[in-house]
C-alpha cells in the first residue's frame, strides 16, 4: 500500500459507485464556485477523506495497532498558482470555503522562513496553516533551505462534520498538505511521507494526535479495511472481511453532541495522551530496574506505553535467558495483570505521587508531560488508561484472528455464520465498556444509541473517533439495518430538534473508501 498518492481522471477512481452521482454535483459546484471567485479554473483538487474507526480506540498515540477505514465524506481543496505576490519576502494564501458564511475567507501574506500559527485560537484556516507547515519543512528537506514557495489560491469544502468523530482535522490538514505539495510541483506524493507529516502537523493546531487517523485518510483503498501499525514504522495494509451469512453492515449514527478536540483537548483528549505516557513513565520506574530509560519513539510526548511494553519484556528475555518470546497477546494479558496490581489507586496520583516515583520534582514533571499541551487535573488516572490501553491492543489483536484466521469462519460457505458474527460484534462491545468505564470518554447520548442498536440486532456498538460526543459505529446484519435505524429514530433523533439535511444525515451506511488523491482539473471529466 506504499508508493505514491493516486492522481485521478474520474470521480470513479476516488468514490465508491454509489457515491460517483452526488460527488459530481459537489464538485461541479467547488470549481464553478472557484471560477467565481479567482476569475478562472483551478488547476488541481486535493482530496483526503474521513475515517470510522472500526476497532483500536484510543490507542494509536500509545502506538499500538489499529483498524479504520476511510468513509465517503472527506476534505477537498481546489488550488491554483496562478497568482503574483506583491512583496519579495513573502508569498501569499488567499484562501475561501463554500460555506463562506461559517468559515470567511482570508488572505495572508506569508515570510518564506516561518508560518505562524495560533494555537490558541479557533481559526478554520489554522489547519490549512498546520498542513502548509509540515509541507514546506519537507519541501525544504528535499530541495534545500531556500526553497520558496508558491503562491496559492485556494477553495475549500468539507463534508466531514467537524466534532463527529470522523477525523475532519486529520482529513483537512492531510488534503492541505498534499494541495501544498501539488502545487510545488511534487506530483508523486510519498503517501507515508504525506501521513507522516500530517501526524506531526496537526499538533500545531494543539492536539496530541495520534497517527490512526491521518493513515485512514491517506492510505486507504475502497473496499477494504486497513491495519495500520506504528513500530517499529509507520506501515499499512488493506484488510479484507470474510464473506458471512448474514452479511454485515457497518452503521455510522451521529449522537450530535460536539466533540471538539481543540476545544476540550485540556479536559479530555489531551488529558488521555498525558495520562498514558505518565502511566508509561511510572511502570517503567515500578517495575524495571532503576534508571531504565524508556526508548524515545513517535508519541506524542516521545515515550509510550508500547514502548514500555517492548522495554520490560526485553529486559525480562534478557534476565532469564529466555530462548523464545512470549507471543504478544500473552504479553498483553500479563501487563493487564500487572497493571492491575501496581498502579492500585482508583482515584488517581497527584503529581506529588508521580514525581515521587519518577524521581524528579514535580517541576520537571510539569516541564516534561504537562507543558507542551494545556492540560487541566489534580489527578491523574493511570490505572484506568493503561488498563483501557493493553485491554484494546489485545481486542485489535482478537478481532484481526477472526477475520483472518480461516479457521475462525467457514470461508465462503453458505452456512449461517452468526456465532462468528457475534464474536466478532462482542470485541467491539467490550471495546465500548472500556471507553466507558476505564478511558471515560463516552457521554449519554452515545451510550444511549448503543443500547438502542444493540436491542434492535446490532452485533457490536461502540463509539467511534475521540469520544465524549460525536459518532458511534455499529456492526449490523443487513437484514437488521432497517430495525435498528427505525429503532434510532423512534428513541433518539425524534427527541432531538434536527433540521432536514442533519436527519438525512444522522445514519449512514459506511462502505470503505478509498484514501487521499490528486485530481487534475485540465484532464479530468467531471
Amino acid at each position: 500500500m506504499a508508493g505514491s498518492v493516486p492522481i485521478a481522471r474520474a470521480l470513479s477512481d476516488i468514490y465508491t459507485d454509489d457515491a460517483v452521482a452526488s460527488q459530481a454535483k459537489r464538485w461541479t459546484n467547488l470549481v464553478d464556485k472557484f471560477q467565481s471567485i479567482y476569475g478562472h479554473r483551478p488547476e488541481f483538487v486535493s482530496r483526503s477523506p474521513g475515517r470510522v474507526n472500526i476497532i483500536g480506540e484510543h490507542i494509536d498515540y500509545s502506538l499500538y495497532s489499529v483498524l479504520p477505514m476511510a468513509i465517503t465524506a472527506d476534505a477537498l481543496l481546489a488550488v491554483s498558482t496562478d497568482l503574483s505576490s506583491v512583496k519579495g519576502d513573502t508569498f501569499k494564501i488567499q484562501i475561501a470555503n463554500v460555506q463562506e458564511t461559517r468559515f470567511p475567507a482570508h488572505e495572508f501574506d506569508t515570510p518564506y522562513d516561518a508560518v505562524e500559527i495560533d494555537a490558541t485560537v479557533h481559526e478554520w484556516t489554522n489547519y490549512f496553516k498546520s498542513g502548509l507547515r509540515g509541507a514546506l519543512e519537507l519541501l525544504r528537506k528535499k530541495h534545500g533551505a531556500n526553497f520558496k514557495p508558491k503562491n496559492m489560491q485556494i477553495l475549500m469544502d468539507g463534508t466531514v462534520p467537524a466534532g463527529g468523530g470522523l477525523s475532519s482535522s486529520a482529513a483537512f490538514v492531510s488534503a492541505s498538505a498534499l494541495a501544498v505539495m501539488a502545487a510545488n510541483g511534487e506530483r508523486a506524493v510519498d503517501k507515508t511521507e504525506l501521513t507522516e507529516l500530517a501526524i506531526v502537523s496537526e499538533r500545531a493546531v494543539g492536539v496530541n494526535s495520534g497517527g490512526m487517523d491521518q493513515s485512514a485518510s491517506v492510505f486507504s483503498e475502497r473496499g477494504s479495511a486497513l491495519f495500520v501499525s506504528f513500530t517499529p514504522s509507520l506501515k499499512a495494509r488493506a484488510v479484507h472481511f470474510p464473506p458471512t451469512r448474514p452479511q454485515l453492515t457497518f452503521l455510522i449514527a451521529q449522537s450530535f453532541v460536539t466533540a471538539d478536540k481543540f476545544v476540550t483537548g485540556p479536559i479530555h483528549y489531551n488529558l488521555r495522551v498525558v495520562e498514558c505516557s505518565l502511566a508509561a513513565a511510572y511502570l517503567n520506574a515500578a517495575l524495571n530496574p532503576p534508571s531504565t530509560p524508556l526508548p524515545a519513539d513517535a508519541a506524542p510526548l516521545g515515550i509510550s506505553l508500547h514502548g514500555f511494553h517492548e522495554t520490560f519484556f526485553a529486559l525480562a528475555e534478557h534476565a532469564s535467558s529466555a530462548t523464545s518470546s512470549k507471543t504478544v497477546p500473552v504479553q498483553l494479558e500479563e501487563l493487564i495483570d500487572l497493571t492491575t496490581k501496581t498502579l492500585t489507586k482508583e482515584e488517581g496520583y497527584t503529581r506529588d505521587e508521580i514525581a515521587a516515583v519518577l524521581g524528579v520534582t514535580v517541576d520537571e514533571l510539569n516541564t516534561r508531560f504537562t507543558s507542551r499541551f494545556p492540560v487541566r487535573a489534580e489527578r491523574f488516572k493511570l490505572r484506568q488508561r493503561a488498563l483501557h490501553v493493553f485491554g484494546e491492543a489485545l481486542r485489535v489483536l482478537r478481532f484481526m484472528e477472526l477475520l483472518e484466521d480461516p479457521a475462525a469462519h467457514q470461508q465462503g460457505s453458505t452456512e449461517d455464520t452468526s456465532e462468528y458474527n457475534a464474536r466478532l460484534g462482542g470485541l467491539l462491545n467490550d471495546t465500548q465498556d472500556s471507553c466507558h468505564d476505564a478511558y471515560e470518554c463516552s457521554c449519554p447520548e452515545i451510550d444511549a444509541l448503543c443500547t438502542i442498536a444493540r436491542r434492535a440486532g446490532s452485533y457490536g456498538s461502540r463509539l467511534t473517533g475521540a469520544g465524549w460526543g460525536g459518532c458511534s459505529v455499529h456492526l449490523v446484519p443487513a437484514d437488521k439495518v432497517d430495525a435498528v435505524r427505525a429503532a434510532w429514530e423512534t428513541e433518539y433523533y425524534s427527541e432531538l430538534e434536527l433540521t432536514e439535511e442533519q436527519r438525512e444525515a444522522a445514519v449512514v451506511v459506511s462502505r470503505p473508501g478509498g484514501g487521499s488523491a490528486l485530481y487534475l482539473v485540465a484532464e479530468g471529466s467531471l
